[in-house]
């Protein structure tokens, strides 16, 4: 049932939701579109980290530039 994917892929989770015919298979698709989605999160924190470091150190290099 798992596939790795970037961004939300409505024909694939369509597809696994009809092929979900019975609990375990309802479970593991429940189980995935959870852990997507933290990863999702997380990609989506790493990025706004590194967006704020680099803004952080243009900063630093402006300000010892005015020196």
């Amino acid at each position: 049932m798992r596939k790795q994917d970037i961004g939300f892929d409505y024909h694939r989770y369509h597809r696994l939701l009809i092929e979900a015919d019975d609990e375990n298979k309802r479970r593991a698709l429940i189980e995935l579109l959870i852990e997507e989605k933290a990863r999702d999160r997380l990609a989506a924190q790493r990025a706004s980290d590194r967006a704020a470091m680099t803004a952080h150190t243009i900063a630093n290099v402006l300000k010892l530039g005015r020196n």
